[in-house]
């Protein structure tokens, strides 16, 4: 049940008795200690994101109706006496009829992000203390649907002393938390390559950070190590890579075998002219 080694934002140590899962407590039932009766399964719960506190649970008539669509009967959490396979109440009075859940959130499919803009997922449940109604961490997955938790997606779990501030559907946490993310679970979208990190992330650690614009090369620019070599070896040239490398050398002059025939010939008649002229005879 812990999953940050049972430590909460005030670095105390909880009873693992009483940190909880949303997901373990969902579908409990409800008795009430004086009469035995039976006020309903816990079908949803609702916290005060700014105070990180669980506040109520909304109870429902059976598991069929928990799925359905309506209006619950919402019990304050400082109303459990006793948590185990029931939940135990002092009597039936628990149930708050006033009670207005609009003024708090459900978290369930809120979106993650940081301060800097970053998706983290969205939310798929979180834990507690019972207790205190202290919310600990976030539950995190590529989809805030709970059905698809057991197997089918992978979870993260973030500390809820990361919360900034929230939203209707949206929980800011600080610039930086998602290096703090702890991987809980390894679903089967996630070997399938779908529902892992984000997919910005992802794509940084597949193909490395990408260059800022002011450091990129434009056509024609060297880098460093080809300035150095240059600067060593003045006399090199540097082929351009733009260019092939046929192009930039000169072709090597072919030999012409007329050409040298007829260079030989002349010079002949030339030496036979000289000849006659010193002895014409």
């Amino acid at each position: 049940m812990p999953l940050l080694d049972s430590v909460s934002s005030s670095i105390t140590p909880i009873p693992s008795n009483r940190l909880w899962l949303r997901s373990e407590f969902i579908g409990i039932q409800v008795i009430a200690k004086d009469s035995g009766r039976r006020l309903g399964l816990v079908g949803e719960m609702v916290v005060d994101v700014d105070r990180r506190e669980v506040v109520a649970l909304g109870l429902r008539d059976n598991v069929l109706t928990r799925l359905l669509p309506g209006i619950p009967r919402w019990m304050l959490l400082n109303e459990i006496r006793q948590v185990g396979d029931v939940v135990l109440v002092d009597s039936s009075n628990a149930v708050a009829e006033a009670f207005n859940p609009d003024r708090y959130s459900r978290l369930i499919n809120c979106q993650v992000i940081t301060e800097s803009g970053e998706q983290l997922g969205r939310v798929l449940g979180f834990s507690f203390d019972v207790e205190t109604g202290e919310l600990v961490s976030l539950i995190i997955a590529a989809l805030g649907v709970p059905v698809l938790a057991n197997g089918v997606l992978s979870t993260w779990e973030l500390g809820a002393a990361e919360i900034v501030s929230s939203g209707p559907d949206r929980i800011i946490v600080y610039e930086g938390a998602e290096d703090k993310l702890q991987q809980v679970s390894s679903g089967l979208l996630e070997k399938l390559g779908i529902g892992g990190e984000s997919w910005e992330r992802q794509e940084q650690q597949a193909y490395g950070a990408v260059i800022p614009v002011e450091n990129q090369l434009t056509s024609g620019d060297t880098t460093a190590e080809e300035r150095r070599q240059q600067e060593s070896f003045p006399g090199a040239r540097t082929i351009n890579q733009g260019q092939p490398q046929d192009d930039q050398e000169e072709e090597p002059e072919l030999y012409d075998m007329d050409d040298h025939l007829d260079s030989e010939d002349s010079h002949q008649a030339a030496r036979a002219q000289r000849l006659h002229a010193e002895d014409p005879w």
